[in-house]
C-alpha cells in the first residue's frame, strides 16, 4: 500500500482515536502530578489531513502558536508536534513556573517560559508515544523537545518543507486539557507526520491494516 493512497476507514480512525484517548490521559494524569491540580480532558478527535491543509483546517494561519515538536525513532518513526495558541501557551507556562518573574531579564523571562513548555510539550507528546508503545510493543526512542514561537502557517510551511520529503499527510488528534481549579483549559493538536509506510505498519500492528 502506497503512502500517497493510504486512506482511512472508521474502524482505523477508531483505532488512531484509542491511541489518542490513552496518550491524553497518559498526558493528564502526568500534567495532575506535575501541577499538583486535577487536569481533565475532552475524548480526542482524530482524523487524518495534508500538511499543507491543517493552518487552514485547525485555526488560522495568521493565529500566534507555540510549538513543541520531537521526532521518535525505532519502531515506528514518526514525528510529533503540540500545537497551542501563543496566550494560552504563556498562561500555561506561568502555571507551570508557579513564580512571578515579571521583574526579571526579557530573555532570561522567555528562557525560563520555554523551558516550561518544552517540559509539558514532552509530556504530552511523550504520552501519545507510550501509548504507541503499550499498544504495539513498539520501543520508541524520542528526540530532545524543540520549542517554537511564530504564525500557525509558517511553523506549517516549515513543517511541510523538512517532513514532506517523508509523507504529506499527517494525523491529527485534537483535544483540550483543562486544568480543574483554575479553570484553564490546554486546547492543543498533536500532530503526528509518520515515515513513508509507517503509518500503515502501525495500523497492521493494531489489527486494522
Amino acid at each position: 500500500m502506497e503512502w500517497e493512497e493510504l486512506e482511512l476507514s472508521t474502524l482505523q480512525l477508531d483505532a488512531i482515536r484509542e491511541v489518542g484517548n490513552i496518550g491524553a490521559g497518559n498526558a493528564a494524569t502526568a500534567l495532575s502530578q506535575l501541577l499538583g491540580r486535577a487536569v481533565d480532558m475532552e475524548v480526542p478527535v482524530a482524523d487524518l489531513v495534508s500538511i499543507y491543509d491543517i493552518p487552514f483546517r485547525y485555526g488560522s494561519p495568521e493565529a500566534q502558536v507555540c510549538a513543541v515538536l520531537i521526532r521518535a525513532e525505532g519502531d515506528f518513526s514518526c514525528n510529533l508536534i503540540f500545537v497551542m495558541e501563543e496566550e494560552e501557551a504563556q498562561g500555561l507556562a506561568d502555571l507551570l513556573l508557579s513564580m512571578d518573574i515579571s521583574g526579571m531579564d526579557p530573555d532570561v523571562q522567555i528562557q525560563m517560559r520555554d523551558s516550561a513548555l518544552s517540559e509539558v510539550g514532552n509530556i504530552i507528546l511523550g504520552a501519545f508515544l507510550n501509548a504507541i508503545s503499550m499498544m504495539t510493543g513498539y520501543v520508541l526512542p524520542a528526540s530532545v523537545p524543540s520549542v517554537a514561537h511564530d504564525m500557525l502557517g509558517a511553523i506549517m510551511d516549515v513543517v511541510a518543507s523538512i517532513f514532506g520529503v517523508m509523507g504529506e499527510t499527517a494525523v491529527i488528534v485534537k483535544t483540550t486539557l483543562q486544568v480543574m481549579d483554575v479553570q484553564q483549559e490546554i486546547r492543543g493538536n498533536v500532530i503526528m507526520v509518520p515515515d513513508p509506510g509507517a503509518l500503515a505498519v502501525l495500523l497492521e500492528k493494531l489489527g486494522v491494516c
